[in-house]
């Protein structure tokens, strides 16, 4: 499984960007896709989480509080990509973004992209 993420970029404080993620490969179920990152001399964070439903539940997002009601996370599952939406950004904000995939319980990685806001 290889996913490929985008999006990224250099913004000013309050701007939005938004990031791209699409998996490609070998891939029967998707259980999540969702967002972290890591900002320097930090430890990686998640940001978003897209969880999907069951039988019995509707699919069910989570965020990081830090983010909530600034980003949105959503999916496509016709193109097994994941989108982050990051609005009245925040030079907190700044991190290597990375997204991944639970499939069958695994755990694939992107490579990051950089986000950055000034000031």
């Amino acid at each position: 499984v290889q996913l490929q993420a985008s999006g990224g970029g250099l913004v000013q404080a309050g701007g939005s960007l938004r990031l791209s993620c699409a998996a490609s490969g070998s891939i029967l179920r998707v259980n999540a896709m969702g967002w972290f990152r890591q900002a320097p001399g930090k430890q990686r964070e998640l940001v978003a989480l897209h969880t999907t439903g069951t039988m019995l539940t509707d699919d069910s997002t989570a965020y990081a509080d830090s983010v909530k009601g600034r980003f949105t996370i959503s999916r496509d599952n016709a193109k097994n990509a994941v989108y982050l939406q990051m609005n009245s950004l925040k030079p907190e904000d700044t991190a290597v973004y990375y997204c991944n995939v639970d499939i069958g319980f695994r755990i694939h990685w992107g490579q990051g992209t950089q986000v950055t806001v000034s000031s």
